[in-house]
């Protein structure tokens, strides 16, 4: 009798442990990555090889485009992706309404893929000259910031212009019918702009503001799933450091997921920055002065803590060391 029982117990525990893994392996098996129509996920997608090296662990890849930092993030929040990429402000944005996200790891400073637009024959001048000008934007996009920073360093305040807030194609719309005076975005959008439309450039971001793209995943994905977060913060160096290699290949890749020419999708490649770093001190800090000037623009509706939704890997090993999922 006791020999059936144990029997019966094992078979159990053995059942209960094939539960389990189902059940684990159910939770790990699609990788939903959120991405835009610019930096360097465009280039992994387009690469193939995370699918490649997650496929040997039952790991499916999921890519979803959306059309600003905003609405991933959103994305994000609401559970239909687990990981992605955006500029600034939409971090701080997102963590203000509550999302349950965390900052992985961020690219080098990129301050001319982003800047404030005007129509080619335009009067306006210099910043000082958008004082009660419409001006287009994503709102709580990377751009929002330089438009806060860019406004301030011209002597002006966020009250004194009128923010038309629009997703990229309705603000290009905008644009091109003179229903706006200004338009402030990013690349890919910024150098279509300025070789389809030849606009010009009133001020980027250069000596104002770092444009770090930054890595988010939801809280719970990163930390059930550390090593597929290690594995993607190497593939991303890795065609980071691909790209800075070989900019004309990289281009042919991406152009036609763009929909772009390859003179355009070259000039917003090459301006763009690579090398992911896991997120530094300093990256903090400056995370927490962008969150400091909305909060007291009464854009967001209290003080955040940056520090306390940073990614901590559960290794002491590098990224690049990391060679495969589990």
């Amino acid at each position: 009798m006791r020999t059936v029982t144990l029997r019966r117990s094992l078979v159990a525990l053995f059942a209960a442990a094939i539960s389990f893994g189902a059940i684990t392996q159910a939770q790990a098996e699609t990788l939903r990555i959120g991405y835009q129509k610019y930096g360097t996920l465009v280039l992994l997608k387009a690469k193939g090889t995370l699918e490649k090296r997650l496929a040997d662990k039952g790991i499916d890849v999921k890519w979803t485009e959306f059309p600003g930092g905003p609405q991933l993030l959103e994305g994000l929040n609401v559970g239909s992706v687990d990981f992605g990429t955006t500029g600034e402000t939409p971090p701080i944005f997102a963590q203000a309404a509550g999302a349950d996200l965390l900052y992985v790891a961020y690219e080098p400073p990129a301050p001319t893929s982003e800047a404030i637009l005007v129509p080619k024959d335009s009067p306006l001048k210099s910043v000082a000259d958008l004082k009660g000008k419409k001006i287009a934007l994503n709102k709580g996009s990377n751009v929002h910031y330089l438009l806060v920073r860019a406004l301030e360093d011209a002597g002006l305040k966020y009250s004194d212009i009128q923010p038309v807030y629009l997703p990229p194609a309705d603000a290009r719309a905008a644009f091109e019918r003179g229903s706006v005076d200004a338009w402030v975005i990013w690349d890919p959008f910024q150098a279509a702009a300025e070789n389809q439309l030849q606009a010009r450039t009133l001020r980027d971001g250069q000596g104002l503001v770092n444009n770090h793209q930054f890595y988010l995943a939801t809280k719970p994905y990163a930390e059930k799933n550390p090593q597929v977060v290690e594995v993607l913060i190497d593939e991303i160096r890795g065609i980071g450091e691909w790209t800075k290699n070989n900019s004309a290949a990289a281009t042919a890749q991406v152009a036609p997921l763009l929909g772009l020419s390859a003179e355009i999708t070259r000039v917003a490649v090459e301006r763009q920055s690579y090398g992911a770093q896991l997120i530094s001190p300093e990256v903090v800090e400056a995370q927490q002065k962008i969150a400091d000037t909305f909060t007291d623009l009464k854009l967001i509706p209290k003080r955040l803590v940056i520090k306390d939704v940073i990614w901590k890997a559960p290794t002491k090993a590098s990224p690049t060391k990391v060679a495969t999922a589990q």
